[in-house]
């Protein structure tokens, strides 16, 4: 029997086939919650391989590869043609201060001022709406001053006479009070403190107070409801989106604000990747040490921040040598040897790490004894030495020797550049903000930014790491272009060694198979425009989880 199809009957049977073959195709496809396609993805995996597509599912990332190979293999109701856009990992701050700064919002901004007048103006203002009798700024800087030289209270006396007014400078390691706030502290020309500086002149109290000297003062702060530090949490935490972050190592919390972390969480306020690393407090190393480390959804608390000394701008930071512009003076060490050995003596019993805080050649170089003296040798501690700013020719090679990680802030480099020189001199400077150099001791170095004593925004970092030079595209030829990082390192130091720095790089910091789908959608690729370019580049989305948590 011979069947005869007609014209009709061919089209219906065409389609039935196709349909069919489309069904059996659907089924044959995995499902994603999300795919990503058509882009230029940066996996910063070992071999810095770039790719076309991506897919995740439940917050995770199931595939990477070619748009024709992850559409043929995977189906999603949300699925995004990027048009060539271009997809870093997440930016991971691996230095900051994120709840501090949340829980600063409430003072008054001083960021970027050029003169104490105009801190005295803005103070004024302030002072009528502020929300407590006392009246707290933040982040002054004197070097930005045509002026460069310490402020004195006479002018908060005369403005403020019976409220307490309390200014800290932008690196947080010195503040100015006025008359009413060291009266309430006790603080008279008499006082002695360690570890920090009460500031005479003639015999008489300028208000500025450095590193220590400052507790004095911030212990009768008040501080805010925790219902309000919540709040803060979470719109910094959409400002940090916006910047592209989606991790950060919060450096120096209290026990209290740690709970208060997890607080957030737990309303789904906070959904921020946080590496917690608490203040250097006595009273907490039994119980804390001896949790050793853990991770509560998306909070990890890994190992304790140590102030080791001040900061260079505040002539806080200890040097082997005077200070260039302030002659028998050397800084000062915060505390006792005995003190961060004793710490670093617990804290190699357990899997917590040790970052402590060190700008200075000095503080560096005792840091980097102790540390030897228990670590013993090379090993995978992780141990950080934070900014290791200032570090003499003849201790760098104790960095690699003793599996030490510098966890550098580039942006530092830039801002300091223009100052820097008359606080310490040709000599030393060169072997400071040495970030090629520190890279090569153990082959990896994490980036952050410090914040809020440099802004958030790590493009910046990016462009500070590679350009050496600030916003203004200043210095022309870079500050000491030879401790420039390649764009495949500054990229690397803001996404997987960030995470490595803190233990995560198993589950964070690259766009891997089984990682978190962590990443952002950039507006340029800045690994091929151009450097004066950088800095205009702009995070159109970023995504968390898989979940778009910025962008349209």
């Amino acid at each position: 029997m011979n069947i005869i199809f007609t014209h009709t009957d061919k089209s219906r049977l065409v389609s039935t086939v196709i349909l069919l073959l489309f069904s059996i195709l659907l089924t044959a496809q995995k499902p994603a919650d999300l795919i990503i396609h058509n882009a230029r993805i940066y996996t910063v995996n070992q071999s810095f391989d770039t790719a076309e597509a991506m897919a995740v599912s439940k917050g995770k990332i199931v595939a990477v590869g070619k748009s024709s190979d992850i559409l043929n293999f995977y189906r999603s109701k949300n699925t995004q043609d990027l048009q060539g856009k271009t997809v870093f990992p997440g930016f991971i701050d691996a230095h900051c201060h994120f709840s501090g700064y949340a829980t600063d919002k409430w003072k008054c901004e001083l960021w970027g001022t050029k003169s104490w007048e105009e801190i005295i103006q803005r103070l004024t203002a302030y002072s009528k709406t502020a929300p407590l009798e006392w009246i707290y700024g933040r982040s002054w800087d004197q070097n930005n001053w045509t002026v460069k030289e310490f402020p004195n209270k006479s002018k908060l006396d005369q403005l403020f006479p019976d409220r307490p007014v309390y200014l800290k400078r932008v690196d947080g390691h010195a503040a100015i009070a006025n008359q009413k706030a060291l009266d309430i502290a006790g603080i008279t020309a008499k006082t002695k403190v360690r570890g920090g500086e009460i500031e005479k002149i003639n015999g008489k109290l300028t208000g500025i107070l450095i590193d220590n000297a400052m507790l004095l003062v911030e212990k009768h702060i008040p501080e805010i409801s925790d219902d309000l530090a919540i709040r803060y949490f979470g719109e910094l935490q959409q400002k940090c989106f916006s910047y592209g972050l989606t991790s950060l190592h919060d450096c120096g919390m209290s026990v209290h604000t740690f709970g208060l972390l997890e607080k957030a969480q737990e309303q789904e306020i906070l959904k921020m990747k946080i590496f917690a690393l608490l203040e250097d407090n006595p009273g907490t190393y039994s119980e804390w040490i001896g949790k050793g480390r853990f991770t509560n959804g998306n909070i990890t608390f890994g190992g304790y921040k140590v102030y080791s000394d001040g900061a260079l701008g505040s002539r806080g930071a200890c040097l082997l040598h005077d200070y260039s512009d302030k002659k028998g003076w050397r800084g000062f060490l915060l505390k006792d040897k005995k003190h961060f050995l004793n710490l670093a003596q617990k804290l190699s019993k357990s899997n917590l790490q040790m970052c402590t805080h060190a700008i200075g050649d000095s503080a560096n170089r005792t840091i980097l004894q102790i540390y030897g003296d228990v670590l013993n040798g090379k090993n995978d501690r992780r141990w950080r030495i934070e900014h290791a700013q200032i570090v003499d020719k003849d201790d760098v090679g104790l960095f690699g020797k003793y599996s030490v990680i510098p966890s550098v802030q580039p942006t530092h480099a830039t801002s300091d550049m223009n100052w820097a020189e008359s606080r310490i001199g040709n000599e030393r400077l060169k072997h400071s903000y040495a970030y090629q150099d520190l890279l090569q001791q153990n082959g990896w170095l994490p980036l952050g930014t410090d914040f809020p004593v440099e802004e958030i925004n790590p493009i910046k970092t990016f462009y500070a790491a590679v350009a050496r030079k600030d916003a203004k595209h200043l210095p022309v030829g870079g500050f000491q272009k030879e401790n420039a990082l390649t764009r495949e390192q500054a990229l690397r130091g803001m996404s997987i060694w960030a995470a490595k720095a803190a233990f995560q790089d198993n589950e964070l910091g690259s766009l891997e198979v089984g990682k978190s789908a962590d990443f952002v959608v950039l507006s340029d690729d800045l690994m091929n425009i151009s450097e004066d370019r950088i800095l205009q580049t702009k995070v159109l989305q970023t995504f968390s989880g898989g979940q778009k948590v910025h962008g349209q």
